[in-house]
């Protein structure tokens, strides 16, 4: 039987459904008992106290409805996310009602006492978040943190080309800068390889306790920003619900034919130019259904309708009765039946299997992944047989393993690049020997470089808060990348990244959730190679940042050299439910450790280094330690210094990769042993530790050891406009002040004290030198690793 989906007949089913979902939902903010309100409710049927938001639940509840309604009537592949930042109870009670909840967890059975233990569990503890959470069937967007909503769609769509992602934008949400610089992604979606996002902003007109921005201007005045942005706006406005119910009918009829015919058009046509995408302005009141005023002040269509708007709770039972009268407004005898099961009529509304939003493959996409394949690292290999001798950039080198395995997985369409305008910058112009950055925009020839209306680049929009978005997006939806940024302004986005790892944490909690591919940062422009940029450009920070996060999610590789970092990409690019950071040079380095033994580092986290030891298996006098690029240098030539200087001090030197593998395994598993850690740092030699960010980490790293004869030479927030290595001596990470260290740690260091009298002068010499010339001491500019002869 043909069903006319436009009908009034199916509208009112349709609106008896979305009263479903607001019955739902408001069950969730206040009751644990009594679900149907069969019997007289009482103080235990209530919350001790009723947490979580009404306000933009009755518009989004009304969206999902008419969003189910299009999926039926066009067979689409369709998910939701949902942008406001408290609604919880809208994925949960939509997908309990088309059953997709109780699949998952089948005790929340479709019944009253299913009806009651859903209830019960909202925000309630040992229950779930107020908040889209992976909990949540069909969510990959929690929107505790406002921003992120579209470009997490963005991403998802990339190379998903049947896949439209509903995103709800909250007209508060779209105050924040990552969310108004979101509206640009249309410029990255290529309408014959990827999906469509199809942006609904809930203009519901008030934030915690004021209005919003956007809900002040006229349609007039909306209408110009978003055909500004590049979209076509279609506005659904009013709050009669029957008049709305066939105005978003209509409405969501066109604009999803307008993306159809978008895509026909150009698959049909080979047509690559950027379309101009429909997006829809939905105009309704906050708290919309719900109570209308309180107190002899407005709560619907106020900001008062944010949160809970009913002062009900167990210890206050005042106006119960009041409660009872709202919920009964959505008539639900005619939505349940006597056990409390929506009326088949009503479930016949929603979509059936993965056609659901909330089952839609794409959320939970384990059965999607496909392991990306890998080149042998060894093809890219420097030849370091002779340490020091061979000089490369880092990032280059990764740049022409990251082209093939862009070629490699060219029929696969799942990894990506990303960053902010920085790729070329970041030294891996390699990959656009084989692929372009992905723009949808005007292309002016011969000023413009690398652009095309498909590639596996996306770094054109110079926001941090876009690429990491889009990464997300596309991680969470099953697929591999990267996102490459300057390491000071990762920092922009090190609030998105805790965000991550929360939903990683989570979901992993979930048996039914299956591992998503990991999120791998590069951080490069470092903080101690800053020519010209200067101290805004230097803060090595993200490591202690994620450091703090439970150690299972968490990975930090500091490569000293090409190869090292070779061997963590090898790692990394198919590795799962992790956040990865790599921190790596773009500058022309000296090149220091073998396939075989980056592999062994990368491996293993650290590594004795015996070329550049001098203890020969016995106990050392010193232990030197170097993690990252120039700490590494500056070891070595610390190193070099002391050897020529005292030939009979034992020198243990080790580098170490994997930061966090110095953990105990009192606090990660992953962790050195006591007893492996004193094979490596002994239990009271001085340890010299030359660290690439923040002392503090390092420190906390020893604190459960047993050797604190530590001295840890880090970032102590010196910086300037000045020299590479000038760097260094304002953060006393350089070879003079190693060496200082070192000798005054000895037990006979008075014995030494010219060799810190010299360390002094040279530092002296330094200073004056790079204020002469602009640029460092030759001695440091022409060392090379010569061996400890």
């Amino acid at each position: 039987m043909t069903i006319d989906y436009s009908s009034k007949e199916y509208l009112a089913k349709v609106d008896a459904y979305w009263r479903a979902a607001n019955y739902i939902s408001v069950g969730q903010l206040y009751l644990k008992d009594n679900p149907l309100l069969k019997e007289p409710l009482k103080a235990s049927d209530i919350k001790a106290k009723p947490i979580g938001h009404w306000g933009t639940i009755s518009g989004q509840n009304f969206i999902y409805a008419h969003l189910n309604r299009v999926i039926n009537k066009y067979d689409l592949n369709m998910f939701y996310i949902e942008g406001p930042g408290h609604g919880g109870q809208v994925m949960v009670s939509n997908s309990y009602l088309d059953g997709s909840y109780t699949e998952i967890y089948p005790e929340m059975t479709q019944d009253v006492e299913g009806m009651k233990k859903l209830f019960k569990q909202f925000s309630f503890p040992g229950g779930v978040a107020s908040h889209a959470a992976p909990e949540t069937p069909g969510s990959i967007h929690e929107g505790g943190e406002l921003g992120y909503s579209l470009s997490h769609g963005a991403g998802a769509v990339l190379d998903n080309p049947d896949l439209i992602a509903a995103v709800v934008v909250g007209d508060g949400e779209a105050e924040t800068g990552p969310l108004a610089a979101s509206w640009f992604s249309n410029r990255f979606i290529n309408p014959i390889r990827d999906g469509a996002v199809l942006p609904i902003l809930n203009l519901n007109g008030f934030k915690i306790s004021n209005p919003t921005i956007l809900s002040r201007i006229d349609n007039e005045e909306l209408a110009k920003y978003f055909e500004g942005m590049g979209w076509e706006p279609y506005f659904v406005e009013g709050e009669d619900p029957a008049e709305m119910h066939v105005k978003m009918a209509a409405t969501l009829d066109k604009v999803v034919e307008k993306i159809k015919a978008i895509q026909t058009n150009a698959r049909e046509n080979r047509d690559q130019t950027r379309p101009i995408w429909p997006m829809i302005v939905f105009r309704a009141p906050k708290g919309w259904t719900g109570p209308k005023e309180w107190g002899g002040v407005p709560i619907e269509n106020s900001f008062r309708a944010h949160q809970v708007p009913i002062p009900v709770d167990q210890d206050h039972m005042e106006h119960a009765d009041e409660l009872v009268e709202w919920m009964k407004s959505y008539r639900p005898e005619e939505l349940f039946d006597e056990n409390g099961r929506l009326k088949p009529e009503i479930a016949g509304t929603t979509p059936k299997g993965d056609k659901r939003m909330a089952m839609n493959p794409v959320t939970n996409p384990g059965k999607l992944i496909r392991d990306l394949r890998l080149p042998d690292i060894r093809d890219y290999a420097v030849d370091n047989s002779v340490p020091g001798q061979v000089e490369k950039q880092d990032m280059i080198v990764l740049g022409e393993y990251l082209k093939d395995v862009v070629k490699l997985n060219r029929d696969n369409h799942n990894f990506r690049i990303f960053g902010p305008d920085e790729t070329a910058s970041n030294r891996l112009a390699p990959v656009f020997e084989e692929t372009k950055r992905q723009w949808l925009g005007e292309i002016e020839e011969p000023q413009d470089e690398y652009l095309k209306s498909h590639g596996r680049v996306i770094d054109s929009q110079l926001s941090e808060h876009q690429a990491e978005g889009m990464l997300e997006g596309y991680v969470l939806t099953g697929r591999h990348g990267i996102f490459v940024s300057y390491e000071a302004f990762l920092r922009v986005v090190d609030s998105m990244l805790t965000q991550h790892f929360k939903w990683l944490r989570k979901a992993s909690e979930q048996p039914w959730r299956t591992a998503i591919p990991s999120l791998n940062v590069v951080a490069t422009s470092t903080v101690f190679q800053q020519d010209h940029n200067g101290y805004t450009h230097q803060d090595p920070g993200m490591l202690g940042h994620l450091a703090d996060k439970k150690p299972e999610f968490i990975r930090e590789y500091l490569p000293a050299d090409a190869n090292t970092l070779l061997a963590v990409f090898h790692k990394i690019l198919n590795d799962r439910q992790k956040i990865n950071l790599v921190v790596s040079s773009k500058h022309p380095r000296a090149q220091w450790f073998t396939m075989d033994e980056a592999k062994e580092l990368v491996d293993n986290g650290l590594k004795m280094i015996d070329w550049a030891s001098t203890d020969f298996g016995d106990e050392p006098d010193v232990v030197i330690v170097s993690s990252g690029t120039e700490p590494t240098i500056e070891s070595l030539a610390a190193i070099s210094i002391l050897h020529k200087k005292m030939p009979e001090l034992k020198i243990r030197y080790i580098n170490v990769v994997d930061i966090l593998k110095l953990r105990s395994q009192t606090l990660d598993p992953r962790g050195l042993s006591d007893e492996e850690f004193d094979m490596y740092f002994t239990k009271n030699k001085p340890i010299i530790f030359a660290f690439h960010g923040y002392e503090g980490l390092v420190k906390d790293l020893f604190f459960d050891r047993h050797n604190h004869n530590l001295h840890v030479h880090g970032y102590r927030e010196n910086g300037d406009i000045t020299t590479p290595f000038d760097m260094r001596v304002l953060n006393q990470m350089d070879r003079f002040d190693l060496v200082k260290s070192v000798v005054k740690n000895l037990p006979n260091a008075e014995k030494y004290a010219h060799i810190v009298q010299e360390m002094n002068g040279m530092i002296a010499k330094h200073n004056q030198y790079i204020r002469d010339e602009g640029r460092d001491l030759p001695e440091v500019e022409n060392w090379k690793w010569e061996g400890l002869k």
